[in-house]
């Protein structure tokens, strides 16, 4: 029937009621829906997506996402960065989630800059006290069985300017220079098995293609069960300024003994003193002699919040937490202290708590707006409690710049600032 054709219907309403408008025309109604329809699919397909130089819509779900990508990005409201200067940059351990550093964040050291090199030419030679001196391409490497395991690494002199007061400003100025990865490679054992290693040999020498030409010895019995050739971090390649192609890993020790950009490895009977084990990277005590090889990473630990150079807002509950490590093993216990050591209160350890990694640590706090010092220490599975600095000082002097790895104070003031102190 058409809309011509419909009956007449009387108007039944009260007086003074005003008659509703006749309905829409079905076919005009129709057509004008397609058409806002085609209009928001065109104007769908017109807006530009969501991406790093766009405007933050207002709703997101009215835009198109961005694209795939080759090589995922952060979110541009993500602005933690490495603290940097020419040979070196921080970790933000005030920013860090987990036990895991970021590839993009691990702390980096170098001596003359970070090399290029491309891994189809690069060679790394085993000699001297072995049966078969041999030179591996990096896929021969990768033929060996690949193992990988997760460990920090930590340079020698993180914490260094704080033998002689409080120098840094953040948690991440001061303590910067550890981070853990997951590290994957080729058993050290693997390798020199293969060159048929000499019983005479008890020291090795690592040498690194940089324009430094980093070397350090190291004792064989010592490395042999845990030393890896990394090729690989967080499960990609190794980053450029990490080592890439190749690597030493000696989980917990000093990060100066783990090579980058590794190309050499002279089996020897005796240490080579060369100078990044003689005149660098040792201590020198009071009565003039110089601790040297001392390669465990002795067990640390801070509070990474509230730390250095951050502000509590409000009274209230705050969740202090922080990092614990040890070159020696597991973490197995970390105390906080409220009142700068002179009380101490047992901090949770999260899970997984794994040997030579960093290990979190959380403790419930109430602050009541009154100035505190906040402080952690740490054992692990030696026994080997944290030292405080003096304790350290009346040991070993003034004269360090290494192997610093004393109870961190944050004092916090009424207005909720924190700052770096030594109590």
């Amino acid at each position: 029937m058409s809309e011509q054709s419909l009956p007449m219907v009387a108007d039944d309403r009260p007086e003074g009621t005003s008659r509703p408008k006749d309905p829409p025309n079905r076919r005009a109604f129709l057509l004008g829906a397609s058409s806002l329809l085609g209009l928001t699919a065109a104007s769908l397909l017109l807006t530009p997506r969501i991406g790093s130089t766009q405007e933050v819509p207002v709703d997101p779900t009215k835009v198109p996402g961005a694209l795939a990508s080759e090589y995922g990005t952060r979110s541009r409201f993500e602005q933690s960065q490495r603290l940097t200067k020419p040979q070196r940059s921080r970790t933000p351990l005030q920013d860090l989630y987990g036990i895991i550093t970021p590839s993009a964040l691990h702390f980096e050291r170098h001596h003359n800059g970070v090399p290029l090199i491309d891994p189809s030419r690069h060679r790394l030679l085993v000699h001297g006290l072995v049966e078969h001196p041999m030179i591996f391409t990096m896929d021969e490497l990768k033929r060996f069985p690949a193992t990988s395991r997760i460990a920090f690494v930590e340079c020698s002199g993180n914490s260094g300017k704080e033998w002689k007061g409080p120098k840094g400003t953040t948690v991440q100025e001061i303590h910067g220079l550890t981070s853990t990865s997951e590290w994957t490679g080729v058993r050290l054992s693997t390798v020199l098995q293969a060159a048929h290693l000499n019983p005479q040999a008890t020291w090795m020498l690592a040498e690194g293609s940089d324009a430094a030409a980093m070397t350090r010895s190291v004792p064989l019995d010592r490395v042999m069960d845990e030393a890896l050739l990394c090729y690989a971090q967080n499960g990609e390649p190794i980053r450029p300024e990490q080592g890439y192609p190749l690597r030493l890993l000696l989980p917990g020790w000093e990060g100066n003994t783990c090579i980058k950009w590794l190309r050499r490895l002279k089996l020897v009977d005796s240490p080579m003193m060369t100078r990044e084990e003689t005149s660098k990277y040792t201590d020198l005590m009071p009565d003039g002699t110089a601790r040297q090889f001392t390669f465990d990473m002795e067990a640390k630990s801070v509070i990474t919040n509230p730390s250095g150079g951050q502000q509590l807002t409000e009274k209230g509950f705050t969740e202090i937490r922080g990092l614990a490590w040890s070159g020696r093993g597991v973490i197995t216990k970390v105390e906080v202290s409220l009142d700068g050591g002179k009380t101490w209160n047992a901090a949770e350890l999260q899970t997984p708590i794994l040997p030579k990694c960093h290990t979190r640590f959380r403790f419930a706090w109430e602050w009541n707006g009154q100035e505190a010092i906040l402080q952690s220490r740490c054992m692990d599975e030696t026994g080997y409690l944290q030292p405080t600095l003096k304790q350290l000082i009346n040991v070993r002097g003034t004269n360090s710049y290494y192997h610093n790895n004393a109870i961190q104070s944050w004092k916090i003031d009424k207005d909720g600032h924190v700052h770096n102190v030594q109590a």
